[in-house]
């Protein structure tokens, strides 16, 4: 070997060595110097509220690794309640436990030279997270002081610091919520955690393709089941997707339902309570805003997909009914009711099914209707006054097979500012046959529509809290009933047939235009029933319709009294029959509660 080479090797140990022994000296003279540091700037950037401890700090400046063993991040109550009192107190706050925290290949050279400490890896093993969540309602109304920035905490130390990447696999999560002095927890294993580039230095504050200072942080969750704290419900998805750089939340098998049958959930309310199933394949979040949600709880995204679902929402007649008003309670109504703020641009559903069911107390039965593959969009979903100030409606254009036949289209206008929740309605019913309707008629009357051609129906109303009007046209022929036993079981077949011929020959047009060539419009003007629902004043204002244009009108069931009091040797059968005829019709078309009841024993 020349001697030259015998130079080289020499000087290259020499170099090694002597950064084996910095590197060894700084290892166990910075060990107590970083140790200090770490715990003074944990406790100084949270005002007193957290503390840090930890079993032994492994410290390899050669090799640029450090690893924290049994680390606890640990908030103080004494201090957090210290900081309610004064109403600076975060309304979450965290316990974090982790077998081991690795920091892996930084640069002690650069932060030496230039203050600036990169970091290729940090590696949480075994991490527990308990988040805990209390509302104070000054962080909504009060003016948040000037607080130092974590650059403004690490600045003393380091003009910046860089971190490549971020694992946090198989977190064990607790979230507790502490609402009026009661906690609910929900209790999360095996999420997976990654997060890219995190740049702290005086302008990545204020870079906006930032949250957080990171570019982007990925979130897995796995079967998440909880049960709600009312006991009776469930909620559950199987699995969660959280992108902050796409800004999308994308859920999978998404379910909201009792934990029990039909039959054990009415008899546990022992009340006639909607039940509701609902199910999504499908519930992704675009563009959402994660800042907003993070810090103020705000839901603000541009759009929310709805795909491949069903809701299905029963009752049972056999339980009382709680009578209370509806007034105020409209789903508008109750979106401007909600304290956090909503703000999303276009809802968008498609292939949902939706379901009605009630079971009969007098039949024993449960009819059903249904709206099958609906779909649609709803705008300006909000309850931002900023925002409704320049648009104060928020809209929805849907459609659907009502009973899998007829083609219904549906738009709604609410006006959100509205104090007395104004809104409109109006849509369409393409050609289907009316005994469809059988599913839910003959459970909960005892009666068929024996044939009956529905050509198109149109309706086009207004509304507000206590009234719904506007126009109804029903365009059909060839509609004939079967009373069956709907008026009285005991009824003999012969009355049943001449009742079902008053019925179809002389109270109902077959037809309309009818056999006269009238056509019948109706203009309906009805008033609401206080205890009814949104959507079943809705559906009595259809029903007011579709009986003026049937022909069923108070005037005409007048003459027809009238003409039966006339006649000598038929009088009473027919009057009987005509009665129990409008009883019939009255249960038909317009299921009355005890509120109409009285109303009409006053008129």
């Amino acid at each position: 070997m020349k001697p030259i080479w015998k130079w080289i090797i020499g000087i290259v140990v020499v170099l090694i060595a002597a950064v084996f022994v910095v590197g060894w000296y700084y290892s166990r003279n910075w060990k107590p110097i970083v140790e200090i540091k770490l715990k003074e700037t944990v406790s100084k950037s949270t005002n007193g509220l957290y503390t840090l401890k930890y079993d032994d700090l492994d410290l390899n400046i050669t090799l640029g690794n450090a690893t924290l063993k049994n680390a606890e991040l640990t908030p103080d109550s004494a201090v957090y309640n210290r900081m309610v009192l004064a109403k600076e107190a975060p309304n979450s706050r965290y316990h974090i436990k982790l077998a081991a925290l690795k920091i892996r290949r930084f640069n002690i050279w650069d932060v030496i030279k230039n203050r600036k400490l990169y970091i290729k890896d940090i590696i949480f093993e075994s991490p527990d997270i308990h988040m805990i969540s209390e509302r104070h309602a000054y962080n909504d109304t009060i003016q948040p002081k000037q607080t130092k920035t974590l650059y403004d905490n690490i600045k003393d130390v380091f003009s910046s610091i860089n971190v490549r990447d971020i694992n946090i696999d198989n977190v064990k999560f607790k979230f507790s919520k502490i609402e009026e002095g009661k906690t609910s927890d929900i209790v999360l294993d095996s999420i997976g955690i990654k997060v890219h580039d995190i740049l702290v230095d005086q302008a990545s504050i204020h870079d906006t393709t930032r949250l957080f200072y990171t570019k982007m942080v990925e979130v897995e969750v796995p079967k998440f089941e909880y049960d709600l704290s009312n006991g009776i419900y469930k909620a559950k998805f199987d699995r969660l997707l959280l992108n902050t750089q796409d800004q999308n939340v994308l859920l999978t098998k998404v379910e909201y339902a009792p934990k029990m049958s039909k039959a054990a959930y009415f008899k546990a309310k022992n009340q006639n309570v909607t039940m509701a199933v609902m199910k999504f394949d499908t519930l992704r979040f675009e563009k959402l805003d994660f800042k907003e949600l993070i810090d103020n709880q705000q839901t603000i995204a541009e759009q929310v997909q709805i795909k491949n679902g069903s809701v299905s929402l029963y009752n049972d007649k056999r339980y009382p009914t709680k009578s209370s008003s509806k007034i105020g309670k409209g789903p508008q109504q109750q979106l401007m009711k909600v304290k956090q703020l909503i703000r999303i641009d276009t809802v968008f559903v498609e292939n949902v099914d939706v379901l009605y069911g009630e079971y009969s107390a007098k039949f024993n039965k449960e009819g059903v209707i249904t709206f099958d593959n609906a779909r649609g969009t709803l705008t300006n979903v909000t309850n931002d006054s900023t925002v409704l100030a320049k648009d104060k409606f928020m809209r929805a254009n849907l459609q659907a097979k009502i009973m899998n036949a007829g083609l219904l289209k549906i738009q709604f206008g609410f006006d959100m500012l509205s104090k007395d929740g104004y809104h409109t309605y109006k849509g369409s019913l393409g050609r289907m046959q009316a005994p469809a309707f059988n599913k839910i008629l003959t459970p909960l009357l005892n009666a068929q529509i024996e044939s009956g051609n529905i050509r198109g129906i149109s309706f086009n109303y207004q509304a507000n809290d206590y009234r719904n009007w506007g126009d109804f046209r029903f365009d059909y022929d060839h509609l004939k009933l079967n009373l069956m036993n709907a008026v009285d079981p005991g009824m003999s077949k012969t009355k049943k047939g001449a009742l079902s011929f008053v019925v179809n020959n002389i109270l109902i047009n077959d037809s309309n235009p009818d056999a006269n060539e009238k056509y019948h419009v109706g203009k309906v003007n009805y008033k609401r029933v206080p205890q009814h629902t949104f959507f079943k004043t809705i559906w009595q204002s259809m029903l007011d319709g579709i009986k003026q244009c049937a022909g069923i009108s108070k005037e005409r069931e007048a003459k027809l009294m009238g003409a039966a009091e006339t006649g000598k040797e038929v009088v009473e059968e027919t009057k009987g029959v005509i009665k129990k005829t409008g009883n019939f019709i009255k249960g038909l078309f317009k299921k009355k509660d005890k509120g109409e009841k009285e109303e009409d024993k006053k008129n």
